[in-house]
């Protein structure tokens, strides 16, 4: 079976990710052909909105398929990887600047690249197992792929709170938090694909909305804007360990198990966000990060911890969030000149 099927089926674009085995990662042939057929579509008169949805029980899809960026990266082939996300968040972009109404179907684990491809869906649909996190700071990345810009808008130290301690969300959080619009439970979803397919017409997915139980991070807001909504990780590392409660415990527990230059980034690119609107300028900034991550920061270590020995005890190369400089997290952001990721010039 092919790792992604694509077929028109009455009035809908249908893409289907068919790697239940591996989570349904993405690998970067799945990436171009998604673009391809995007672009098929654009101008098909045929074709009156575009569903996206996954095989298998587990994900709706689990991330980027990193174990040829990991080999590569050990090579010393940085371009390899360089290209790989140069690529992916051109089609990132695509999807949140899509002309045509785009639904995507959000089971399970949908998480890193998965949340491009299917959280910048103009309707966005989860159920009862839905999972969705940005985990790239265990991984000595950053949150990418346009979550950054996701983050940026979330309610106040929401974003950064997410984005550092890479938490994830059920379907009541993913909603709350704007990675999600409505929940659906997942047993009417094949009957409203069908209604989708048929009419063409997204409105149907009003009549299979239900509500939710009520967010934890909704519940928790006021903690999170007093201990996450900060200018710097500095800041929020020092209210954290000023107070002592269990959810201070628990957020500084995440926080020491993810890579502190890839934290230090991720707060100060949300804070740049903030009330952005532009996924060109969120995947720009990403990408100077993800540009340099496999040379100068952490991801290779983060991988070889966490995916290929699996023996979970990274050795970052900052012992923890206070030995960071700021020069190197302005190093990590700074502009990449002749090789800026530059989506204007690429996107029509």
């Amino acid at each position: 079976m092919p790792d992604i099927i694509i077929k028109k089926v009455g009035r809908a674009g249908w893409i289907t990710l068919n790697r239940p085995k591996a989570l349904n990662a993405l690998t970067y042939d799945m990436i171009l052909k998604i673009e391809n057929a995007l672009e098929e579509w654009r101008e098909d008169h045929s074709v009156s909105l575009v569903l996206f949805d996954s095989a298998g029980n587990r994900a709706f899809c689990s991330g980027g398929d990193i174990v040829d960026l990991y080999a590569e990266g050990k090579k010393g082939n940085y371009g390899f990887g360089q290209k790989f996300w140069k690529d992916e968040y051109r089609v990132n972009a695509k999807i949140y600047e899509y002309t045509k109404p785009i639904v995507s179907f959000l089971h399970g684990f949908t998480m890193g690249g998965g949340v491009g491809i299917g959280c910048h869906a103009s309707h966005r649909i989860v159920c009862e197992n839905t999972q969705i996190a940005m985990p790239e700071c265990g991984i000595g990345l950053m949150p990418d792929v346009g979550g950054s810009l996701i983050l940026s808008n979330a309610p106040e130290g929401l974003g950064i709170y997410l984005g550092t301690t890479c938490k994830r969300m059920g379907p009541e959080d993913a909603i709350y938090a704007s990675f999600a619009d409505t929940f659906i439970p997942q047993d009417n979803w094949h009957n409203l694909k069908t209604i989708l397919s048929e009419t063409g017409n997204w409105k149907r997915i009003i009549d299979y909305s239900e509500k939710t139980s009520e967010s934890f991070l909704k519940i928790n807001a006021t903690k999170i804007k007093k201990y996450f909504m900060k200018n710097s990780i500095f800041e929020i590392n020092s209210a954290l360990k000023n107070d002592k409660n269990e959810f201070t415990k628990e957020s500084l527990s995440y926080l020491n198990r993810s890579s502190p230059l890839s934290v230090a980034c991720t707060v100060k690119v949300v804070n740049l966000l903030k009330n952005s609107n532009s996924i060109r300028d969120a995947l720009n900034i990403e990408y100077r990060f993800t540009y340099r991550a496999t040379q100068y920061g952490d991801f290779l270590e983060g991988i070889r911890a966490q995916i290929i020995e699996k023996d979970k005890k990274p050795k970052w190369k900052n012992k923890s969030l206070e030995d960071v400089s700021i020069e190197n997290i302005d190093f990590m952001l700074e502009s990449l000149k002749e090789n800026e990721l530059n989506l204007e010039k690429v996107l029509k």
